[in-house]
């Protein structure tokens, strides 16, 4: 929802009036928009604290901007005038024309003291216009009814509640029918939507719709872990994946072959994407979506849980003239966030930044992105190819999957530009001896490389229910002889925020692997993995787990969560190293 007002105290005079909020209710919201509204308007935090609705507030705009208030149906406008507005200004704008009467057009806008915006309609349709106060969500539900729409509105439809959802699915299903025909009636398209609205709401990067023995299961991941979210009817599970399947465009009629597609869906007034993937199994089509939620997700490196020290190293070589960046660790470790956030601390006017991706996951201004299209020949190397006669300055490509990819970034490395890029290994070190793997000669690697990043998430102690505790003795012990210290550990006992897990959201531990010149000879004379890791650590090399367990001194993370991904404690005394202050 977006209102614009510049006397929020008329607005509040007139909430007050008609008994939609307390005088008291009206103070608390000036007060918190006062202290932490960052920007919020007083219709949002209104409807942020349920003090009031969305159709309330704009209801009492419309009174003190004495414009008629609508409450939007189908029916109510003319087919004949959707054209007026081009469809682009119509999304973008939120605003639905709906009828017009000699030469004068109504329109529906959630936002009557946007004069701005309705001159720019005026301008637009060459007409008079006039307006009338609706809901954002009932614009957005007109515009999923216009043709050929791509976005599909999941706002409010439903009730939050689980248990009720699920009953009215058994309920009504004996009048829906079966097969593909379910997959256009209210109650699948119903649950389909919640099954997303509940995902974005909770936070998860990914939806699992699994069939198994007796039902379908839906889990979403949270913070890197699955938790079961509702189970449905198992006679369903055909019906809810054609509906995803018609959503994301694919071919409802093949349950042969596995298929990938994306969907935009719009959810409390933004856009989020979902990228679809179905896989036939042996009972029926398992479907995971990818949630990418730019609002959960900042491209800001400071903002990803980089140490300082790394930090200012990273800046240092994300800058340079020349050479390949590499991102490394397995899939979910945040390696395209970092990369997308580095690309936009770089961005400027005066670069010329292009990316080759495959999908393309978030996107960015001041940035040329490319998608791969194999089905079409259009591969990450050919891509990358073509992509050098277009006068860049940085490249970024998606990943170095192949020998050919990898031969055609360093070519760019070495031929003037900063290549990013991400590869799968498990520390960076390996990247060394992958890109050797891959067919690419040690001689190449050793002069196009300037850096390598390795990474993973851990999850974040709940700051709502965080203590500290002592950990068994062994643990302690451990500790010591491998030259850590660490005064306190801390933990989260549980609670209702963290769903009693202790955690809530994740951080970045890093590993940082700057090229020095003796790394370079040493990649040159193909010395072991052991070797290289040896000079990167000597040169300064900080590991997965130096700093993970820094983190854990600052009670960012539990010692339990950096073992699980950075490995047991290493016991080196010929090299002891004290978790810095």
């Amino acid at each position: 929802m977006s209102i614009a007002i510049d006397t929020p105290i008329r607005l509040g005079n007139v909430l007050v009036e008609r008994g939609y909020v307390t005088v008291d209710q009206l103070l608390a919201a000036l007060d918190y928009q006062r202290q932490n509204g960052r920007g919020k308007l007083l219709g949002e935090i209104l409807v942020d604290l349920e003090y009031c609705s969305e159709e309330q507030i704009v209801e009492c705009l419309a009174s003190a901007y004495g414009v008629p208030y609508a409450k939007l149906e189908s029916r109510l406008y003319d087919p004949g005038v959707v054209d007026l507005l081009p469809r682009e200004f119509i999304e973008k704008n939120l605003v639905f024309p709906l009828f017009c009467v000699r030469d004068t057009l109504t329109v529906a806008v959630p936002e009557p003291s946007n004069l701005f915006l309705i001159d720019e309609i005026r301008s637009e349709t060459r007409k008079d216009v006039q307006i009338v106060a609706a809901t954002s969500k009932d614009i957005r539900r007109l515009i999923t009814t216009l043709p050929d729409s791509t976005v599909f509105v999941i706002d409010d439809i439903i009730d939050d509640s689980e248990q009720t959802e699920v009953e009215l699915i058994e309920d009504a299903i004996e009048d829906i029918g079966g097969g593909e025909e379910i997959s256009d009636q209210s109650p699948v398209i119903r649950l389909v939507n919640y099954i997303i609205y509940t995902a974005v709401k909770e936070g998860a990067s990914d939806i699992h719709i699994e069939p198994a023995e007796r039902c379908t299961r839906v889990r979403n991941r949270i913070d890197g872990k699955l938790y079961k979210s509702l189970e449905t009817p198992l006679h369903l599970h055909p019906s809810i994946t054609s509906r995803i399947k018609i959503m994301a465009s694919l071919d409802i009629s093949e349950r042969r072959l596995p298929q990938d597609g994306r969907v935009h869906v719009m959810l409390d007034g933004r856009k989020i994407d979902l990228r679809v993937s179905t896989f036939p199994g042996n009972r029926g089509e398992k479907t995971v979506l990818r949630v990418l939620d730019t609002r959960n997700v900042s491209l800001n490196l400071r903002d990803l849980g980089f140490a300082d020290d790394i930090l200012g190293e990273l800046k240092q070589e994300i800058v340079a003239p020349n050479g390949i960046v590499l991102v490394t660790g397995p899939t979910g470790s945040g390696k395209s966030t970092t990369l997308y956030a580095a690309l936009n601390e770089v961005a400027s006017m005066s670069n010329n930044i292009c990316t080759v991706e495959d999908p393309i996951e978030y996107h960015l201004p001041m940035i040329n992105q490319f998608q791969v299209q194999e089905r079409i020949g259009l591969t990450f190397s050919k891509a990358l190819r073509t992509l050098l006669r277009q006068d860049p300055d940085v490249i970024m490509v998606g990943e170095v999957r192949d020998e050919e990819t990898a031969r055609t970034a360093i070519q760019a490395a070495l031929t003037g530009h900063l290549v990013f890029s991400t590869l799968h290994t498990n520390n960076a070190p390996a990247a060394i001896t992958r890109l050797v793997n891959m067919g690419v000669e040690p001689y190449l690697i050793s002069a196009a490389l300037n850096m390598v990043l390795a990474q993973r998430l851990v999850r974040r102690i709940c700051s709502k229910c965080r203590e500290s505790y002592e950990p068994p003795k062994t643990v302690r012990r451990a500790l010591v002889n491998a030259g850590w210290r660490a005064d306190a550990f801390f933990k989260g006992v549980g609670c209702r925020r963290c769903r009693n897990t202790g955690y809530a959201g994740r951080v970045g531990i890093h590993e940082l692997l700057v090229v020095s010149d003796d790394l370079r000879e040493g990649v040159i004379r193909s010395a072991p993995i052991y070797e290289l890791e040896r000079i990167a650590r000597r040169d300064g090399m900080i590991t997965l787990q130096h700093d993970g367990l820094r983190k854990v001194r600052e009670g960012i993370t539990t010692l339990e969560e950096v073992i699980h991904v950075a490995g047991a404690i290493e016991d080196n005394p010929n090299e002891p190293r004290e978790v810095e202050d």
